[in-house]
């Protein structure tokens, strides 16, 4: 299949979901269309298309049990505890790094990038009401933590970029630890506060995520559990060769929370939560690999690599180049993570790059785009402050540069630990 068609249909993808398109069926569209104008045929195109959704088939089933955790954190309040207390404990004095710590932590432990947010989101504007602090500055100190956690979390687009590399989650989390610290220091340090102090006024924002009063909500200690739990599971594998699968470890870091938290009550709504959260990923994951497998059956691949060759850059930078193309077009870190990895895996491996740093880099590299405006985690975060997307398109630049930081700190990582080895 022509390369022309596999970007044709990637093409037609974005626009249809700028028009406001369910990006699903823009996904199916631009997959089935694409490869009809690569010259695939219509028998063969609709066979790449569900090659491409098989192929995810184990990463959305760890995807959708994974909801079990990150309801919990939300529904029982646990998430909305870690983040005040953080905030309480700093203060004011060091608002955007409480702030940006906050979010990285709970999308570390596995909540959703754009529910951490959220979730933070109240405790953050109640202090710009106060203080008359930058509602963008506070949302763009949320949004790069945000991003840090998201590259080493347990979250859809970690799973999938080891599963389509086949390595250990742990692992892929793990070797993107100081790339994501490098990236926080930078964030807080030096790309919040190069953002125009400039814009603040005093709002009111409904409290989103947990359905608890502030008095009542789980101490610190217990809301821990549940990820503390969770990562000591995974992390059984690399320290003494236990294997357990995210699979498992993911719902029982959950309910080890929950018995911490003694918050039996919320657990079938923190279930349902859970539930719905991951099966919209879960969906959008059937639209992501129908186009994944027609890129995958397409002449992207070699394209690149020639490409890639013309210019001089090594293939090593494969993984890179594969995330932020990839985040562009879907401007989804989930989506692009799993196009990236799904598509660009063996060429990624051929090139004599390993499984895990792989996985790492390419899912480094989907956080660069994943905030363009024909994704809804642009319209999320902006909401949340409610913000007209006038005054959210200024915030762009700078969280690129977020991305871009933790790009080039997942390469320079990975060339070290090759270096060393």
């Amino acid at each position: 299949m022509s390369t022309c068609g596999a970007l044709i249909g990637l093409l037609l993808c974005i626009v249809l979901i700028i028009r406001k398109a369910s990006p699903v069926y823009s996904m199916i569209i631009g997959a089935l269309v694409g490869g009809l104008i690569g010259g695939l045929g219509l028998t063969t195109t609709v066979t790449s298309m569900v090659s491409g959704i098989q192929a995810l088939v184990p990463a959305i089933i760890r995807i959708l049990t994974a909801g079990v955790l990150s309801g919990i954190l939300i529904r029982t309040g646990a998430a909305a505890s870690i983040s005040q207390t953080i905030v309480r404990r700093l203060g004011v004095k060091h608002v955007f790094f409480s702030l940006a710590f906050s979010t990285m932590l709970l999308t570390a432990i596995g909540v959703f990038v754009d529910v951490a947010v959220i979730t933070v989101a109240p405790v953050a504007l109640t202090i710009a009401n106060r203080h008359s602090i930058s509602r963008l500055k506070l949302l763009l100190a949320m949004i790069g933590g945000a991003k840090c956690g998201n590259i080493i979390s347990p979250n859809p687009n970690t799973l999938i970029a080891a599963e389509n590399f086949n390595v250990p989650l742990s692992s892929v989390m793990a070797a993107n630890v100081v790339p994501a610290l490098i990236g926080f220091v930078i964030t807080v340090w030096v790309i919040v506060r190069l953002f125009p102090d400039k814009y603040s006024s005093k709002i009111e924002v409904e409290d989103s995520g947990s359905n608890e009063s502030n008095e009542d909500l789980p101490p610190f200690w217990a809301s821990m559990t549940a990820p503390v739990v969770t990562v000591l599971l995974l992390a059984l594998r690399p320290l003494v060769d236990i294997t357990i699968d995210p699979l498992i470890a993911l719902p029982l870091g959950g309910f080890a929370g929950m018995v911490a938290m003694k918050r039996w009550s919320v657990l079938g709504d923190s279930l349902e939560y859970g539930l719905g959260k991951m099966s919209s990923v879960a969906i959008l994951l059937v639209g992501t690999g129908t186009i994944a497998g027609i890129i995958k059956a397409s002449d992207l691949n070699s394209d690149l690599l020639a490409l890639l060759g013309s210019w001089h850059i090594s293939d090593f930078m494969i993984a890179p180049v594969a995330g932020v193309l990839m985040s562009a077009a879907t401007a989804s870190t989930t989506a692009g993570a799993t196009i990236a990895s799904s598509s660009f895996s063996t060429a990624i491996l051929n090139s004599g790059l390993s499984g895990v740093w792989g996985a790492a880099m390419v899912n480094a590299s989907a956080t660069v785009l994943d905030h363009l405006p024909h994704g809804s985690f642009f319209h999320a975060t902006g909401g949340c402050v409610e913000v007209p997307i006038a005054q959210r398109l200024r915030l762009i630049l700078y969280e690129t540069w977020v991305g871009l930081t933790l790009t080039v700190s997942s390469i320079g990582c990975c060339k070290l630990w090759i270096w060393l080895m």
